[in-house]
């Protein structure tokens, strides 16, 4: 190999575009790490495979591939459906370029999946409503405690004027309910404690919440354990995790709970870790993805973009504070919270990066 030839392949290897290489038979000639995990295949292996071996889409499409290489003729398509072997089903634009290489037709395919543009966009909208959230209740929290300071000092002082001792059942109504609102308020402030960081393995922290939510629940409900032994630890703080995890499988558990005998519910949590993958406008070498999938009621469609919002839930007694707590957890370790949701079936995911720690909020 030339230094040109090493040159050319390190350009196409850190590519974030998916590149491709068929011959004129349609077989694999070469695919950069950006389609190895768009597609969740092994370049090396897949050689000489022919493209349907990779993913599959329409018979339309093939018949558009054959006919580039007859023709020299380039094309793009757009939203095209694709699955990959794993059966996942992909939403990506493709372009392709027929070139001329020593009397041969080869194919180049450019992919760009349009699922992960469409997930970054989501992700910038949900931080940015995550930032407003928080300052709108910052700013709500302060004018509310400061009067409530007050209610309550007054309560106090007529209480020590009242004449009779039952007439102050009315004053300490007043006062409790002014504590009642302020460690309210203070909830939805969240924890002014830095985290506390250090190396954990990201299973003594699933593994804490296991044995939490076996006790709560007395053993009836099925937890499933799917981890990936090989993720690395990473820097952060094992309470505060341990909190924003607990969070989400205590809603998961109070969802089944509510549809069925709990005995029936089943809470699966999943690890594994993803290669290239962006949060907010940070591009990541490595992170780790946590899931949590219950096979609950699901959530309501008009609840699922507020979900994250302080006082927001789906259930009457519930006080809405759960999953804002969690998503500010999360959000201090330079993460992301996502849930996707459909009756029978709610996921989870949490993104944490192997190569950062938390922040201060």
């Amino acid at each position: 190999m030339t230094i040109d030839d090493a040159l050319h392949r390190l350009l196409l290897d850190n590519l974030t575009t998916a590149v491709i290489l068929l011959d004129a038979d349609l077989r694999l000639e070469y695919m950069n790490p950006a389609a190895e995990m768009l597609l969740a295949v092994s370049g090396q292996r897949s050689h000489g495979q022919f493209i349907s071996e990779l993913f599959t889409e329409s018979p339309e499409a093939l018949a558009s591939l054959r006919q580039a290489v007859e023709q020299a003729h380039p094309f793009t398509k757009r939203e095209a459906q694709v699955t990959s072997l794993s059966g996942q089903t992909l939403t990506v634009d493709y372009a392709v370029t027929p070139i001329l290489n020593r009397g041969a037709t080869l194919l180049l395919l450019e992919v760009h999946p349009r699922d992960r543009l469409l997930r970054i966009t989501k992700e910038e909208a949900q931080l940015s409503k995550q930032e407003t959230t928080k300052l709108l209740v910052r700013g709500l929290a302060h004018e509310i405690k400061n009067p409530l300071g007050g209610i309550r000092g007054a309560a106090q002082l007529l209480s020590r004027e009242l004449p009779e001792e039952h007439l102050k059942d009315y004053t300490n109504v007043i006062i409790e309910e002014a504590d009642r609102l302020r460690n309210l308020v203070d909830r939805m402030l969240g924890s002014n404690k830095l985290p506390q960081l250090a190396m954990t393995n990201i299973h003594e922290v699933l593994e804490r919440v296991c044995s939490l939510v076996e006790a709560e629940s007395q053993g009836c409900i099925n937890l499933v354990r799917d981890y990936d032994p090989s993720i690395p630890d990473l820097l952060i703080d094992r309470e505060q995790m341990i909190q924003a995890v607990l969070n989400i499988v205590r809603n998961a558990m109070q969802a089944i709970s509510g549809q069925n005998e709990l005995r029936l519910g089943r809470i699966t949590l999943r690890s594994r870790t993803l290669r290239q993958f962006t949060i907010g406008h940070t591009r990541h070498r490595l992170v780790t993805k946590v899931e949590i999938i219950d096979n609950g009621p699901g959530i309501p469609a008009e609840l699922q973009e507020t979900i994250f919002y302080p006082m927001v839930s789906g259930r009457p007694d519930g006080t809405g504070l759960g999953l804002a707590i969690a998503q500010n957890i999360i959000s201090q370790h330079q993460g992301l919270i996502e849930c996707e949701s459909h009756p029978g079936h709610t996921v989870f995911s949490i993104f944490l990066p192997l190569d950062k720690g938390a922040t201060s909020s």
